[in-house]
């Protein structure tokens, strides 16, 4: 395996890469958004390398084709990142990104042999439960654009730039296109740790849904429900950082331990 230090890829966004740390975080996005969102936690979480993914289509990758369904997301992503597995690692993500962290994690098991040493899954419902929401990913653009605007998360000043929305129209339906044609399979429960995080005003991933997380691992279970809606990834960042930190801190630990 490559040594990840010598590896550069359009895959990560600026990789907080420190060779005295000995875990790795891989972090997601959700549905229309970039690695960006994950720029506090470079500074916040200094005990392990923060890895914020990029996925095509977005911010330094606007030129690029956005992935419509997961299976062929989920094999790209996975020969990306191989070269930077080659240390203990986690992953971390966000309503599409938490789908997107689950089904590459079952990839590189078959793939690869390799697991992450955590899986962090945040606002998505579990893989085996199906999504209520009608689809719009294939509507026309201007229902597109108008079922948006109901939808918590979508900056209202993007949706009335005639501009910039018609730039991100195609990477916004390449989304919900992957979340609403997702097809469960089953395998074995994953051998590493879930923790599941959910919003209490979250009325679409309610706490039922993420309970169902629990049957995606043989080991330990964990969930916590933090203030806010869907977003309380934003609203409730302090909160879900500090949680992070002691998980990741508990994580560091387990692995110093083993080295020795």
């Amino acid at each position: 395996m490559a040594t990840a230090e010598l590896v550069r890829t359009p895959w990560l966004a600026k990789p907080k890469l420190n060779s005295e740390l000995g875990l790795r975080l891989f972090c997601f996005p959700y549905a229309g958004g970039g690695a960006v969102i994950y720029r506090r936690w470079l500074t916040e979480l200094p005990l392990v390398e923060i890895l914020p993914v990029q996925l095509p289509g977005r911010e330094t990758r606007l030129k690029e084709a956005p992935y419509r369904s997961l299976p062929s997301l989920v094999r790209a992503a996975a020969q990306a990142l191989i070269p930077f597995l080659d240390k203990p690692f986690c992953f971390f993500g966000h309503s599409m990104g938490a789908l997107i962290a689950f089904e590459l994690a079952r990839e590189l098991r078959r793939e690869y042999g390799l697991s992450p040493r955590h899986l962090f899954v945040s606002g998505r419902r579990a893989p085996k439960v199906p999504l209520m929401n009608k689809r719009i990913h294939d509507l026309p653009q201007q229902e597109f654009i108008e079922r948006l605007r109901g939808l918590n998360g979508t900056l209202p000043a993007i949706l009335e730039h005639t501009q910039l929305i018609e730039l991100l129209l195609p990477m916004l339906q390449a989304d919900f296109a992957i979340c609403e044609t997702y097809e469960y399979r089953p395998e074995e429960p994953l051998n590493c740790d879930i923790s599941a995080f959910g919003g209490l005003e979250d009325s679409h991933v309610r706490r039922e849904h993420l309970e169902a997380w629990r049957e995606h691992t043989s080991g330990e279970f964990r969930l916590r429900m933090l203030a806010g809606d869907h977003f309380f990834l934003q609203s409730s960042q302090k909160v879900l950082l500090e949680i992070m930190f002691r998980e990741l801190y508990r994580l560091v630990r387990s692995i110093e331990k083993t080295a020795k």
